[in-house]
């Protein structure tokens, strides 16, 4: 009889650190006292906030729960814009048949939607929403109006930082973006249409994903929850309502959502929050060059005895890469001792460079192998997209 009771509890306890092994591998917010982690960087002055303990979802597969703690924090963005001339404003032809009659500038309203990061009242929107703009007003879901100034704003990442000074601020927490993956779940709020907040539900459609003609420093996560003109600086969170993207652009023929929107990545508007408050601009670093893929074939054709790396394929006369000895038919294959294996990380490694510091570009040149020295220059301002 002994051994039948010494076996059931054998097993019993066998059975009891399984289920905790795999609780604690897989949901580790189910037990007490348990947080979520976030990752952290540095800032100057905000202060970002974790979530508490909770299961991802909410009653019967919905998303209340992510909801209820994201929608406080996402706001809505009114940016006063003075109206541009029409091209004939000027034209004293056009004066003649039409008048004089009021040339002065008009005012354009533009609306959008922002998301509360810190509780000193720092709020990430898209540079589109606020370029130009010469007021902002924010208004929180819970009634409360205010202006807002622009801390900073990079049109290269369509990111741009605003403040306000409210008390209670309801304020975001952050995701990370590395644990996200194709099919996760997700959810968009903002304010699409001046009709008031809304939350719209969907899944990560892809990663890393590019727009035609969008900034080399921009790597989307695409997804088929609705955005909607107005959404544009709200926000995308995962299933447990933290921040994993800013939503910026949809892919559209009507002008409304067709089920392919694109977020900047959180954790690229979190390095250019940093920026941005820290100096009022984001310095890139910089070399003149046309850069350009390598593959097998292009490769074989120029006899190049690598596969791997990035084909110049011209140099800014008096640029940094000119002045360091960088020829066009050069191919990088590493830049600070770090490989390169294509355009995207030549642009990434490049931008992370501190502007005016040395840096030590590999190149194969024909079948010649050489170190060379570039004093990395200062990414010049580019114009913005429309």
């Amino acid at each position: 009889m002994w051994r039948r009771t010494w076996l059931v509890f054998s097993q019993a306890v066998t059975v009891a650190v399984a289920v905790l092994f795999v609780v604690l591998t897989l949901k580790p917010e189910w037990l007490p006292g348990s947080r979520p982690t976030t990752s952290r960087i540095a800032l100057p002055a905000p202060t970002l906030v974790q979530l508490p303990p909770s299961t991802a979802a909410s009653g019967a597969g919905g998303y209340a729960l992510a909801a209820r703690r994201a929608a406080p924090a996402v706001v809505s963005v009114t940016a006063t814009k003075l109206a541009r001339k029409g091209p004939h404003a000027e034209d004293p032809r056009f004066k003649e048949f039409f008048g004089d009659g009021d040339v002065s500038p008009r005012s354009q309203v533009g609306l959008g939607s922002g998301v509360i990061v810190a509780p000193e009242g720092y709020l990430l929107t898209n540079h589109h929403v606020v370029e130009d703009a010469t007021e902002i007003e924010v208004q929180l879901p819970d009634g409360r109006n205010t202006r807002a100034r622009v801390v900073g704003s990079d049109a290269e990442t369509d990111i741009a930082v605003l403040k306000i000074e409210l008390a209670g601020l309801p304020v975001i927490a952050f995701g990370d973006v590395r644990a996200l993956q194709v099919g996760d779940a997700v959810l968009a709020i903002g304010n699409p249409f001046n009709v008031g907040q809304t939350v719209t539900a969907g899944i990560v459609s892809a990663l890393d994903r590019k727009q035609a003609g969008s900034s080399p420093f921009q790597n989307f996560i695409q997804t088929d929850a609705a955005i909607n003109p107005g959404n544009s600086g709200g926000a995308l969170v995962d299933e447990r309502g933290a921040l994993v993207g800013i939503n910026t652009a949809i892919f559209s023929r009507s002008g409304g959502s067709m089920g392919i929107g694109f977020a900047v990545p959180v954790d690229t508007a979190r390095e250019v929050m940093a920026a941005l408050i820290s100096g009022g601009k984001v310095r890139r670093g910089w070399i003149g060059v046309e850069p350009r893929d390598l593959d097998g074939d292009l490769a074989e054709s120029l006899k190049l005895p690598v596969k791997d790396g990035v084909l110049i394929a011209g140099v800014l006369q008096s640029g940094p890469a000119a002045q360091g000895g960088v020829k066009p038919g050069d191919v990088v294959t590493k830049i600070g001792g770090k490989p390169v294996r294509n355009t995207a990380d030549l642009f990434a490694a490049v931008a992370a460079l501190p502007p005016g510091e040395p840096t030590t570009l590999a190149l194969q040149r024909g079948a010649q192998v050489l170190d060379v020295q570039v004093k990395v220059g200062e990414r010049p301002r580019q114009p913005a997209r429309r």
